[in-house]
C-alpha cells in the first residue's frame, strides 16, 4: 500500500493557533518535510513531538521531490510543513503535491493558518470576490502585473517584505491611483500585530515616516463605484 501525504498548516505567529488535528497528524506520521528544519523543530519541541524532520525548500525541491515520492510509494506517511501558514501558498509544496497527484498518492490538506485571510477580513474592504497575488515579480513584469490587477476591479491581496513595502506602495499608488482605499497588516497573530487603513497616498506617507518592520500583507480595494 502507498503512503499518504499530509499538507499541514502551522501557526503564522501565535502557537495557540495550531489545530488538534495538526498535532495528531504530526505525532503519527513517519517523517516531516520542512521548509526550515530549525523553525519546525522549535514548533515540534514546543508540543513535545518527536519525529524525523528533513529539509524541503525552494533550493532543493526540484531534485528531492522524486526521493520523497518513492518514500510515499513505499508506504511512508509524510507531513509537509512550511515555516508558517499553509504549504504551497507562496511557500514550497506545489511540486510535491503535483507529483503525488500524478502518482495516484493520497493527499490530505488540513485547514489552518494562512496570513492573507485575516488581513483581508480586517481590512474592511470587499472580500466576497478578490485576487490573491502572493508576492509580486521582483523586477521584470512587475508594473505590467500591477496594471493587469488594477484592471480586474476586485480587491487584491499581496504579501510583501519590509524592505520592499514602501516601493510597492508607491508603485501601487501610481497604477491604482492615490485615492484607492487599502490596508496594510503586519505581524498577524503576534504581539505587535497592527493594521493601518487609508488611501494609498496616506499609507505611503505613513511608511515614509514609520520604518516598516515585520512581515506584511497589503490589501487594495476595488474602485469606489465597485464597492457600492
Amino acid at each position: 500500500m502507498t503512503g499518504k501525504l499530509y499538507v499541514v498548516p502551522t501557526p503564522i505567529g501565535n502557537l495557540e493557533d495550531i489545530t488538534l488535528r495538526a498535532l495528531r497528524v504530526l505525532r503519527e506520521v513517519d517523517l516531516v518535510l520542512a521548509e526550515d528544519t530549525r523553525v519546525s523543530l522549535k514548533l515540534l519541541t514546543h508540543f513535545e513531538i518527536s519525529v524525523g524532520v528533513h529539509a524541503y525548500h525552494l533550493n532543493n525541491e526540484h531534485h528531492t521531490t522524486k526521493k520523497w515520492i518513492e518514500k510515499l510509494k513505499e508506504g511512508k506517511q509524510i507531513a509537509l510543513v512550511s515555516d508558517a501558514g499553509t504549504p504551497a501558498i507562496s511557500d514550497p509544496g506545489f511540486l510535491l503535491v503535483r507529483s503525488a497527484v500524478s502518482e495516484g498518492i493520497e493527499i490530505e490538506c488540513l485547514p489552518g493558518a494562512t496570513a492573507f485571510v485575516p488581513a483581508l477580513v480586517v481590512s474592511g474592504l470587499p472580500c466576497d470576490r478578490f485576487v490573491f497575488e502572493g508576492f509580486l515579480p521582483p523586477k521584470k513584469g512587475r508594473m505590467s502585473r500591477l496594471e493587469y490587477l488594477a484592471a480586474q476591479n476586485k480587491t487584491v491581496v499581496f504579501y510583501e517584505s519590509p524592505h520592499k513595502l514602501l516601493k510597492t506602495l508607491n508603485q501601487c499608488a501610481a497604477v491604482f491611483g492615490i485615492e484607492r482605499l487599502a490596508s496594510v497588516s503586519r505581524e498577524l497573530t503576534k504581539m505587535y500585530e497592527e493594521t493601518i487603513r487609508g488611501t494609498l497616498f496616506e499609507l505611503v506617507r505613513h511608511f515614509e515616516e514609520t520604518t516598516p518592520r515585520g512581515e506584511f500583507v497589503l490589501v487594495i480595494g476595488p474602485e469606489a463605484k465597485m464597492q457600492d
